[in-house]
């Protein structure tokens, strides 16, 4: 769904009367539209009688809020120690290389964003990713191609 201010203040109309309503607001919202507009701050600094900065403040420190939409397809790919280990860094590099993909951004099309994560507990499987949710381990530029080509992914973590 695309941004709906009217909808956006009927989210947080209903959520405004909880204690700590802060992250319950900013969570409708990222699940209505898939991400928090910068637009919304003002309005959540008012009905819950905070400063603009500390609604910012809780957007900006949780990084699974976004601020734009997310591409059809959502690859995070784990960047912690045991990941790195066993090459992660070399499979953003070949996203950037063969794809054009770069790490923490949306392809320009909206078809794929790629973010960087650190650890997913599967560091057995390493190079780990969550991919649209679903946890994988042993991640390969094989599976990477296919991913950034719209086919199945169909490997999960074990």
């Amino acid at each position: 769904m695309s941004w709906d201010d009217a909808v956006a203040s009927s989210i947080v109309n209903e959520y405004k009367h909880l204690a700590g309503a802060t992250l319950p607001i900013l969570h409708a919202l990222q699940e209505n539209f898939g991400y928090v507009d910068k637009r919304v701050v003002p309005l959540i600094a008012d009905a819950l009688n905070m400063s603009k900065a500390e609604i910012f403040g809780a957007i900006t420190f949780y990084h699974d809020f976004r601020h734009e939409p997310a591409g059809q397809t959502v690859v995070k790919l784990c960047r912690a120690e045991a990941c790195q280990s066993m090459g992660c860094e070399s499979l953003v590099a070949h996203l950037k290389d063969a794809h054009g993909v770069e790490i923490n951004a949306t392809t320009p099309d909206g078809r794929l964003t790629v973010e960087t994560v650190y650890c997913l507990g599967n560091c057995a499987l390493g190079p780990a990713a969550l991919i649209d949710g679903e946890l994988v381990g042993r991640v390969d530029e094989d599976l990477l191609d296919a991913v950034c080509k719209g086919q199945s992914h169909d490997r999960m973590a074990g």
